[in-house]
């Protein structure tokens, strides 16, 4: 995966099978701790949300995180190898702990241009809500601030996370600057098919 500059990138993978990522809240919070050492340095991070078996990123890409270098890894990008080394470290720590062996992740993190040339106005935004919602489309919460693991309870004022540039989120995004503004717009449901096949 080459991943240009400047540009904004739904990212994402699941456990290999559909097979479980997080057995408890401990997992959450290693995984983003991990993400914080490989690859926040090289990202700007717009939202996120970690589901029991999958993960979304919405990432704005950075010139020093994309740039092309001579590493001997087959991964040719800052960020490409800061993601390799999260799911690895992820994987090898949670295979430890369980007693297991073997791939816990697909094989290839996904990463889609949310706004390049071909993408339609509005898409970044629906995806953005998608992200937000997935807790709420799983049956996991009833609310979207019940689920912990998303970047949702710090944009709605509820929560004041560091992982995320809500300034640039804010502005990309042309959220509401008022907290109930926000949380009012993010209950309206995205439909899924909406966004099939061209970024999910």
């Amino acid at each position: 995966m080459h991943y240009e500059p400047d540009s904004l990138y739904h990212v994402y993978n699941r456990g290999n099978n559909g097979q479980q990522l997080f057995f408890e809240p401990a997992h959450y919070h290693h995984f983003l701790r991990l993400f914080r050492q490989h690859v926040a340095p090289t990202v700007r991070v717009i939202a996120y949300c970690l589901m029991p078996n999958h993960f979304h990123f919405l990432l704005l890409t950075t010139p020093e995180g994309t740039r092309w270098d001579d590493s001997a890894s087959s991964a040719r990008q800052p960020m490409v190898r800061g993601l390799a080394k999260l799911l690895s470290a992820y994987s090898q720590g949670l295979n430890e702990e369980l007693g297991r062996k073997g791939a816990l992740f697909q094989p290839k993190t996904k990463g889609k241009l949310l706004d390049g040339p071909f993408c339609e106005v509005g898409y970044p935004l629906l995806c953005f809500q998608y992200i937000h919602q997935n807790p709420l489309r799983a049956g996991l919460s009833a609310d979207l601030a019940d689920w912990p693991y998303s970047s949702y309870r710090d944009y709605a004022g509820l929560r004041s996370g560091t992982l995320c540039d809500h300034a640039s989120g804010r502005k990309l995004l042309a959220l509401p600057a008022e907290p109930q503004e926000f949380i009012t717009e993010s209950t309206q449901m995205v439909d899924p098919a909406r966004l099939r096949g061209r970024w999910l």
